[in-house]
């Protein structure tokens, strides 16, 4: 049903705007608060490797966590609690609760993209089992008449260059200008450019050690992972080919990018930039180019590939549409000529966390099908995102790798072959799919032979124009045999296609339904939320759980021969193409899918155009494997049966298999070629931030700073997130050259203490526009002091058996809940209380100590939380003690109370109490 959590809307609300975004308000069952634990979280015990500890949400893992593209995330169920902040060694995550209501402490996860941290396996269902039989794997596909992946017959040199770090906005820190050159050095002429970027992994290391960790610049005695390094096998492959390759370190930005808007996206495309232009550069003073550059042949800045990896995937695109579409010069780190056409993009394994992919650039995405890292396999948006936004014939192809993980294709990411320690990005080690061993898996070296073989195919037709290779590309079912073992299978849209059936479009639909991919609704949804498995396809939209406009046809039978037709409310074309193209998923592992195809025009003549087989995909329940691949008929049929192509009014899918189910995303008609592509400036826009003080009486409307440029006139949408509600609206604009994009928060002000609060707007493009940068808001500031906090005794002397208790009170309410740690001191005189003075319950789901050995209650400097709750005025601490037929003397406990505010804790009162022997009978 939904398949990006809403703990990415969190995440993205702090970095936009400095601050901790609210969780959603969710009705919860009376219950007494865990002792220690922030209002709304209930139940008796946490989970273990969770803690409460200075305000703050904690999870230890007990191996490190890897560095990669996906966001590490926090949940309470399904429900958003935000991204925590990591330790360095990325075994320890805390989160900032402010406003987020935890709930049930049994329903706390940790995920990563689909992936779960904290309890491999406990995705799965009540009931549900392991498949245990291992997927069969299809025979293999047709070979492709012309093989890309076949070595060129060029000698090749290879070297690297560093230039002068640069200064990126919002990173403190210098990014370095380093990169490794391989290209031809007897290839006639210019020669066209690959530019490599690898994704976000951890920075330095330390030899002899088998840890990494994510800083920057890398402190004494650590080295500089070498993550650019890692694409030597594609660079000398294309090098041999006749292409000069270039593959860019970005450690200084995956060092910093945890607190920007986009998750790096802009500072990445800064940094391809500014290496393409010093590539331009070299290209008109050669005499000036580093001896890697002038060891090879010249490169035509004309004809220039991206290809990146995970989130220098999402960085590529970015640099794709901004050297069509300049960015805010605020936050560009690049703002020269643009001397340089990006002739294409190929991303593996990527994130878009914005879900806005360039339209009118070309692209292929690779998506691994055991990737554990960006295991949601999101870049599909690169491929369904494109739909409707530009002009369509630039083809967008989706690469499906049976067996890949996400970190191999990177050799520095990779056991066995990387300098620093590196690790197998599996985490189901079950996985009847995944798992070493399983049939299906790739080694290491077979991904990589794969991965080369088809970074060439999408060089050799987006940079050669080689119409030859295109059927690798886009699901006209062939395979090249220089990837073989592996089982890699391709869809696409744009390129040579008509838009026939468009779920998102009126649409009626019978023996089937039109379902929502993205919704909170059981009864809307494509797929169930509780089901195995996911779907690529079904990526959410950050910050949006309920998404308006994207669709997919879903239908179920039980018997063969019930039609499934999809009428469109307007007739459309299939004129001039050669056959209808469907883009159909079904379940994964099951095979023989059998569906008789059919059309009707305006005036009612059917004709059955012919058969098509749709088999699942080797995939388990915590597979992203929902993929839909792309079948064809030929449409000769219809022209023998007189049927007017030209105003077809239905198509229908007609089972002959006794039983099934399957997902239509769409069907065009399709010729083969690829047609030219020129990137078009679109309406580009761009989110702004804007900080305010909240002020002390009425309320003010604040307009949002977002920038419009370019030409023309699109459309985009706009999802604002309310932070006390955490329910976003969301609307469609038009954008308009020259005019105002209209985005209004109207903030009540008030003379009570909050903690500030934000207003996240998300944007992305829905017809002729692009969107860059995708994520601002409004961040309103608290201006009003904190209350007084002071702590009364209650009963600060009591006999054994009794409880110590103190008052804690405000001087007035406030909008948000007051925090107050109280913590253990060694007493001045006498005998501290101990930890066996304690009731043993308390003490254990208080701070998770055991009474054993006994020890001064001081010893282990636990936290004692008070929490007073938005509204009120005030609440009680206390220390239950227990009565015993010990004789001891008087004890005593001191505690100094805290004050949590912003993160920060300051000094409070210092609070005494007294425990005397109960009266002996």
């Amino acid at each position: 049903m939904r398949q990006v959590s809403r703990a990415l809307t969190a995440a993205l609300a702090v970095v936009a705007l400095a601050t901790v975004a609210p969780g959603p308000a969710h009705a919860q069952p009376a219950a007494e608060p865990i002792p220690g634990a922030p209002v709304g979280a209930f139940e008796e015990r946490l989970p273990e490797g969770w803690r409460f500890e200075a305000g703050k949400l904690v999870w230890t893992s007990p191996e490190p966590v890897g560095t990669g593209g996906a966001l590490v995330e926090f949940r309470s169920g399904e429900r958003s609690l935000g991204v925590p902040e990591p330790s360095d060694d990325h075994r320890t995550f805390r989160l900032a609760l402010d406003r987020a209501k935890v709930g049930p402490v049994s329903d706390l996860r940790v995920v990563a993209g689909s992936r779960r941290l904290d309890a491999v396996g406990a995705d799965r269902a009540p009931g549900q089992q392991r498949a245990q039989d291992p997927p069969t794997l299809q025979a293999p596909l047709p070979a492709n008449p012309v093989d890309p992946g076949a070595a060129g017959k060029y000698r090749t040199t290879s070297g690297e260059y560093t230039l002068k770090s640069v200064k990126l906005p919002g990173y403190a820190e210098p990014v370095e200008m380093r990169a490794t050159v391989v290209g031809p050095t007897d290839a006639p002429g210019k020669r066209p450019l690959a530019l490599f970027l690898h994704g976000r992994h951890s920075t330095c290391y330390e030899p002899g050690k088998h840890s990494a960790g994510m800083e920057w610049p890398c402190k004494t005695g650590k080295k500089e992972i070498p993550s650019y390094r890692g694409y030597l096998h594609d660079q000398k492959r294309l090098a041999s080919q006749g292409y000069v390759t270039v593959s860019i370190s970005a450690n200084g930005i995956n060092a910093q990018d945890g607190r920007t808007a986009d998750q790096g996206a802009q500072a990445r495309s800064s940094l391809v930039r500014r290496h393409l232009a010093r590539w331009a550069e070299w290209g008109t003073k050669p005499a000036k180019a580093p001896e890697a550059v002038r060891a090879t042949e010249p490169a035509d800045l004309s004809k220039v590939l991206l290809i990146g990896h995970s989130r220098g995937g999402e960085g590529v695109n970015r640099a794709a549409l901004d050297s069509v579409s300049p960015p805010p010069p605020a936050e560009d780190g690049y703002r020269g000529p643009v001397s340089w056409r990006i002739r294409g993009t190929i991303l593996i394994g990527p994130t878009i966390f914005g879900q806005n992919p360039t339209p009118d650039v070309p692209s292929m995405t690779i998506l691994p099908g055991c990737d554990g890292d960006v295991s949601d396999l999101q870049g599909q948006i690169y491929v369904d995102g494109t739909r409707g936004i530009g002009r369509g014939t630039a083809l967008h192809s989706s690469v499906y790798m049976i067996g890949a993980n996400h970190n191999f294709f990177n050799t520095e990411w990779t056991p066995g072959q990387a300098e620093a320690p590196a690790a197998d990005d599996v985490w189901d080690d079950e996985s009847p799919v995944c798992s070493e061993g399983a049939k299906t898996r790739l080694s290491a070296k077979q991904q990589q032979t794969a991965g080369t073989t088809y970074i060439a195919a999408a060089a050799r037709l987006f940079l050669a124009g080689d119409d030859r290779v295109r059927p690798l590309l886009d699901g006209s079912g062939l395979r090249a045999p220089s990837a073989d073992p592996a089982r890699v299978l391709s869809h696409a849209v744009g390129g040579n296609r008509t838009p026939a059936i468009r779920p998102d479009t009126p649409l009626t639909v019978t023996n089937g339904r039109v379902c929502r991919q993205v919704t909170t609704s059981a009864d809307r949804a494509c797929r169930p939320s509780t089901g195995p498995g996911a779907s690529p396809h079904f990526a959410a939209w950050i910050p949006v759980d309920d998404e308006q406009g994207r669709s997919a046809i879903t239908a179920r039978w039980a018997k063969a021969g019930i039609p499934v037709r999809l009428t469109p409310k307007r007739a459309f074309s299939l004129a001039g193409s050669d056959a209808l193209a469907l883009r159909v998923i079904v379940p994964p592992n099951t095979r023989n899918t059998r569906l008789d195809i059919a059309l009707t025009d305006t005036s009612g003549k059917r004709v059955k155009l012919g058969q098509v087989t749709v088999d699942g995909l080797p995939g388990s329940e915590t597979t992203t494997a929902h993929w839909a691949r792309e079948v064809r008929v030929p449409l000769k049929a219809a022209a023998a049966a007189g049927v007017d192509l030209k105003r077809t009014k239905s198509v229908e899918l007609i089972p002959r298999t006794g039983s099934g189910e399957l997902w239509l995303m769409d069907a065009w008609g399709w010729r083969p070629g690829t047609p030219a592509v020129r990137p078009v400036e679109l309406p580009r826009v761009d989110i702004g931030t804007l900080t305010v003080k909240e002020g002390d009486s009425g309320t003010r409307t604040y307009q949002l700073p977002v920038r419009a440029t370019g030409k023309g006139t699109g459309v985009i949408k706009l999802a604002v997130l309310d932070p006390k509600t955490y329910k976003s609206t969301v609307r469609t604009v038009t954008v308009k050259t020259g005019s105002p994009v209209n985005v209004s928060v109207t903030v009540k002000a008030n003379s009570r203490y909050d903690e500030d609060l934000n207003h996240m707007i998300a944007a992305k493009a829905v017809r002729g526009t692009a969107v860059g940068g995708a994520f601002g808001g409004v961040l309103v500031k608290n201006d009003d002091p904190m209350p007084t906090i002071t702590v009364t005794p209650v009963a600060d002397a009591v006999a054994e058996g009794q409880k110590l208790a103190w008052k804690v009170s405000l001087s007035e309410p406030a909008d948000t809940t007051i925090e107050t740690p109280f913590t253990f001191l060694p007493v001045q005189e006498g005998t501290e209380l101990s930890t066996k003075d304690i009731d043993p319950k308390w003490l254990s789901e208080q701070f998770g100590l055991s009474a054993d050995p006994e020890r001064p209650l001081s010893t282990d400097s636990p936290y004692l939380w008070a929490f007073v709750p938005e509204g009120e005025t005030g609440t009680e601490v206390s220390v239950p003690t227990i009565a015993d037929t010990v004789t001891e003397p008087k004890e005593s406990v001191r505690m100094q109370m805290y004050v949590l505010k912003g993160g920060e804790l300051t000094e409070g009162p210092l609070v005494t109490g007294k425990v005397t022997e109960a009266a002996r009978r």
